[in-house]
């Protein structure tokens, strides 16, 4: 069986030996390739060349038995392609060129039809990647979902809070909406454009999820989410990360995702309890741990393993990305544990 296989296998909830492993955050400065690389080139100049962006997803294939490469991008480039571009504060965080502040500011952004030609770099690179791989390894795109990308484009960049967005949202419900009808028709676009260049599956990052509760969460998140995937092939993988929004995990499962990554917070075996056994579960050690020992990796990573034994539908993951503290050895222990596992 090939690590796609395993993948693909994993997504649709059928029984296997191991379950496949890959991290969020795989590619990236734990790595002295990848800093190597970055000392020539800046982050963006590496997201929007494919020859460079190709590299960087596969560095970590080459040190690691990883079952999945995840492409080397970012979830703004969907905001930028819109017109609203980024780039990286020198104090660090993110910071957009502009804050979106009224109806007039959401109407200007370019249409979705835009997508295609300003992110054809994205293409280019899973193009690449997937004659590399040559279906011997899973190729997973991704994206952010819509209130995610809200919460940048409305704060004007990054923030613990987000209350300019939430704000946003409570006093401006019709210019919200029509902010999140352009992102949802951008993100279907986008998403569509990553299956057509090969990838295998798609990961939605809901990074800011945790922030909504109740009706909130369904009315900001998830209403977009369920729209974006009934758009997208019938029985394509999707997998949905929501970070900090355990409480809504059986809500997140009627969205049409396919697999339901968990952050660290959130037991697997109880969830996977809660679920329909159709829906398959992803991850969820604690990221820290990647920064301790190699046998502290192995012992917290069996146990998660230990706790889904006699299930189907399990890939195994981080409950959030890797960090860029990550011990190289640390996470050749994890992988090693996870593909050794019986």
């Amino acid at each position: 069986m090939t690590s796609r296989e395993r993948f693909l296998t994993a997504c649709a909830c059928q029984p296997l030996d191991r379950p496949p492993v890959w991290l969020m955050r795989q590619a990236g400065r734990y790595l002295p390739e990848y800093r190597a690389l970055k000392e020539k080139h800046s982050f963006l100049k590496m997201v929007r060349t494919p020859a460079l962006a190709a590299e960087v997803t596969l560095q970590p294939l080459q040190r690691f038995a990883f079952d999945a490469a995840i492409l080397f991008s970012d979830i703004l480039v969907v905001p930028e392609a819109l017109g609203q571009g980024y780039r990286f504060r020198d104090e660090g965080g993110i910071a957009m060129d502009f804050a979106l502040t009224s109806r007039a500011d959401i109407d200007r952004l370019a249409p979705a039809t835009a997508i295609p030609e300003k992110l054809a770099y994205v293409a280019g690179a899973l193009e690449l990647l997937k004659t590399e791989l040559a279906g011997r390894t899973a190729l997973l795109g991704f994206g952010g979902a819509p209130w995610t990308l809200a919460c940048y484009m409305l704060e004007g960049g990054g923030s613990d809070t987000f209350s300019r967005a939430r704000d946003f949202f409570r006093t401006d419900r019709a210019a919200f909406d029509a902010l999140m009808g352009k992102l949802t028709a951008a993100l279907i676009e986008y998403f569509r454009l990553q299956i057509r260049s090969g990838a295998d599956a798609i990961q939605i990052f809901d990074s800011w999820g945790g922030l909504l509760a109740g009706a909130d969460y369904e009315a900001a998140s998830l209403r977009w989410i369920r729209e974006i995937i009934a758009a997208l092939p019938r029985e394509f993988p999707v997998i949905l990360f929501a970070k900090g929004a355990g409480a809504q995990l059986r809500e997140q499962s009627a969205t049409g995702a396919r697999v339901l990554s968990l952050d660290w917070t959130m037991d697997l075996r109880t969830a996977r309890a809660q679920l329909p056994s159709n829906i398959a579960l992803q991850g969820n050690l604690d990221p820290q741990l990647l920064t301790t020992t190699p046998d502290g990796v192995r012992t917290a990573t069996t146990h998660l393993l230990e706790s889904l034994r006699g299930t189907s539908g399990h890939i195994f993951n981080l409950g959030h990305g890797l960090t860029p503290e990550a011990r190289l050895d640390c996470v050749a222990a994890l992988v090693e544990t996870v593909t050794t596992w019986k």
